[in-house]
């Protein structure tokens, strides 16, 4: 089966090159993209989705989390969905 056609994989989600080292663990980055989702989550729930989407791409680079770019990408997309249909029980 090729890759493209893999069970779960979004086909609008290309997969990083694999010489990109974009996307090596980086602590520092990890802390702030944590520290600005701090920052700006809030009392709209526009403020908390965003927080959540920096917490999640915050993941790529952490050196105990083992997340790829798709997966974060993927996972944005449900947080997105979730706020359109306005929750997660709807």
């Amino acid at each position: 089966m090729p890759e493209d056609d893999a069970p779960g994989r979004d086909p609008d989600v290309d997969a990083p090159d694999s010489g990109d080292d974009a996307f090596d663990a980086d602590p520092e980055r990890a802390a702030l993209l944590r520290e600005i989702a701090d920052d700006v989550r809030g009392d709209t729930s526009e403020s908390e989705q965003l927080a959540n989407v920096l917490y999640r791409t915050s993941d790529i680079y952490d050196p105990d989390e083992d997340t790829t770019p798709e997966e974060v990408m993927q996972n944005v997309k449900f947080i997105l969905e979730v706020k359109e249909r306005g929750g997660l029980g709807r």
